[in-house]
């Protein structure tokens, strides 16, 4: 089977005008909470785009730790490829994919750093392995080999034992894609997807249909 005989036809549902809450952040919760229930195996794994002061863009996959009318918070090793990018241009993209209910949710933002207050609580929550590994791995460096990387997890296992608290690092901790922007994307038949988009201006949002 080739390629171009991949498809599928979407026929789960529409989505309108009508349909969607004045406000994206509350109709992203409703949507984020069907996804939940549908047991969908990752439902707060998003893709984050982020690019370089002159253009050049990466992504990879993330997980959302919390969202509310300020924006939607994940984590990461601040010295990462992703970390250094949103030093230096602090604005991104998020992607979610929910393939058992047809739909996507597209967000766009500056970005800033959470609180280290709110990066120190979340971290007290992670399992202690993942504590351990927050110390030990410098995201996106070059290392020699994985039997490296497992030493460093070694010494700081060592320094801090399970049932020990582990503290927070200096160079970890959390960030916040405030939207200036979200897509709510209903898959449907040949191809003439819904698409509604929330635009941010005046003091509010604008809701409106775009060609799919």
């Amino acid at each position: 089977m080739s390629l171009a005989d991949l498809r599928r036809d979407y026929a789960l549902e529409s989505l309108t005008e009508r349909d969607v809450d004045p406000d994206p952040i509350r109709q992203f919760e409703r949507w984020f909470e069907q996804a939940r229930r549908a047991e969908l195996l990752e439902p707060n794994a998003m893709s984050l785009a982020t690019s370089t002061l002159d253009g050049q863009p990466s992504v990879r996959v993330v997980l959302l730790k919390g969202f509310d009318a300020r924006g939607f918070v994940f984590f990461t090793d601040y010295r990462s490829r992703k970390g250094m990018e949103l030093e230096a241009n602090p604005r991104a993209s998020l992607c979610f994919w929910w393939d058992a209910l047809q739909r996507q949710v597209r967000v766009t933002g500056a970005v800033s750093r959470v609180p280290t207050a709110e990066s120190a609580e979340y971290f007290r929550t992670r399992p202690h392995g993942s504590r351990i590994g927050a110390w030990a791995s410098h995201q996106s460096s070059r290392i020699a080999s994985r039997e490296a990387l497992e030493r460093e997890v070694a010494r700081h296992f060592a320094n801090y034992p399970e049932g020990t608290d582990v503290p927070l690092p200096h160079h970890w901790g959390g960030y916040r894609v405030a939207p200036g922007a979200m897509e709510f994307w209903q898959g449907r038949q040949n191809r003439l997807h819904d698409r509604i988009a929330y635009v941010r201006g005046g003091g509010g949002w604008k809701i409106e249909r775009l060609s799919p």
